[in-house]
């Protein structure tokens, strides 16, 4: 998004040494350290499904999805925010904010994600393990759309990493810290929701925004240097996102 503006300066300078830059000057985010709330909890007598996402790769939007629940500080509370993103486009299809961990903010997520995709096809969506997902209510949606349902195997974020990287771009580079009430916070996660779906280029799908990768189709280009040498891979998919 810098190029053309660094070009017309004639400004010569690579991504690193850019964020040394910034650095000196305290331009970088900086991260959050407050107590964090518990969103999943998998300890109970409900149906788990297995992962069905390790080694595969999605080319078309609504192939995948994953989901997840994060937490919003409010002035001494907190609420729960429901994330359903396409895998392939990045694009957040559905979401939710409650003031409780309730099943019903993942259900309304859900129920948008596949108001706003009627044309589904092979759907797989993949969650962890927690409650809200293993309900009757939310299996029975995706049951009722055909949509095969996958989930991870333990509490590793790498199982569901995709869903844990758009959860830390919203809240690290588009939120507040902190909200004074719930419907501020509403107000602006739908604001900071549109923001990343139409204008946030990300390097994992060719520089493109989720909205547009969410019209095309076939392999997308990443445009990142890989700095870590190769690790055994544990969960799948979401290792390599």
């Amino acid at each position: 998004m810098m190029q053309d503006f660094m070009k017309q300066h004639h400004i010569q300078i690579g991504r690193d040494a850019l964020f040394d830059l910034l650095a000196t000057h305290r331009l970088l985010i900086r991260r959050r350290i407050r107590r964090i709330p518990i969103t999943t909890f998998s300890d109970h007598w409900m149906h788990k499904y297995p992962n069905l996402i390790i080694g595969y790769i999605p080319t078309a939007p609504n192939q995948l999805w994953v989901s997840d629940i994060t937490y919003i500080c409010l002035h001494n509370d907190f609420a729960y925010l429901s994330l359903i993103t396409d895998a392939y486009s990045r694009k957040i299809v559905g979401f939710c904010l409650l003031e409780t961990l309730s099943a019903d903010g993942c259900i309304k997520a859900l129920k948008m994600a596949l108001s706003s995709n009627p044309q589904l096809g092979r759907l797989i969506h993949h969650s962890d393990r927690g409650s809200q997902y293993c309900c009757a209510d939310y299996v029975g949606i995706l049951e009722k759309q055909y949509v095969k349902i996958s989930m991870t195997q333990t509490g590793d974020p790498l199982e569901n990493s995709l869903a844990e990287r758009v959860n830390g771009i919203l809240k690290d580079e588009l939120l507040e810290k902190q909200y004074h009430n719930f419907k501020e916070a509403q107000q602006a996660i739908a604001v900071a929701i549109s923001t990343y779906n139409h204008h946030r280029p990300h390097s994992s799908i060719d520089m493109l925004t989720p909205v547009e990768a969410h019209l095309r189709e076939g392999e997308l280009k990443r445009r990142w240097k890989n700095y870590y040498s190769p690790k055994k891979q544990k969960g799948g998919y979401d290792d390599i996102v």
